[in-house]
């Protein structure tokens, strides 16, 4: 990943509840571009024991994520390559597993794309709207989270997985602290 995954966006100090959300999610993907980028293969793919998570497995992982919360809430959309049902009934947890058959420059190129898809339909669904909206999932007792549910849970997937990272990037090299370096304004 480059530095300009890693570029933490200076917040408005009076912004809005959605430049605020939107800010914190921002920030918590940059501190985890930050925990996991710059890697080769051996440092992605190495483990904290007794916990079998790498670094690899949780770019992967995050990924899935981010295309599975706008594809299930926002777009409809089908889920994109390579997250087919069939990878998933050979193993539900193919997303850790199969990331030791990935280079760092597929796991990364994969994780900026889910990144990208994820800021366009988050723009495109704003744009009309508040997070007062309700979401177009459908729970099990026919309520719709509405957008702010959605968005919360975005950030705080990204933060307990940095969590994750900060741990086993300790391990890997020795990097250490919360926001990556940023660079001169």
């Amino acid at each position: 990943m480059d530095l300009q995954d890693m570029t933490v966006i200076k917040e408005s100090m009076a912004g809005d509840e959605v430049e605020m959300l939107m800010f914190a999610l921002e920030r918590a993907r940059a501190q985890f571009a930050w925990k996991c980028g710059g890697l080769d293969a051996d440092a992605l793919n190495k483990p904290l024991p007794p916990s079998a998570m790498t670094l690899g497995g949780l770019v992967k992982h995050v990924a899935l994520c981010e295309d599975m919360r706008i594809n299930e809430f926002i777009t409809g959309d089908p889920m994109p390559e390579p997250w087919t049902q069939e990878n998933f009934d050979a193993d539900p947890e193919w997303d850790w597993h199969s990331a030791a058959d990935d280079t760092p420059e597929e796991l990364y190129a994969l994780w900026r794309a889910a990144v990208e898809r994820s800021r366009a339909a988050w723009a495109t669904v704003l744009a009309t709207g508040g997070l007062d909206q309700p979401s177009i999932f459908t729970t099990k007792s026919g309520d719709h989270p509405n957008l702010r549910r959605v968005l919360v849970d975005a950030v705080e997937h990204y933060i307990r997985h940095t969590g994750h990272a900060d741990l086993l990037r300790e391990n890997v090299d020795g990097l250490v602290g919360e926001d990556p370096p940023q660079p001169a304004s």
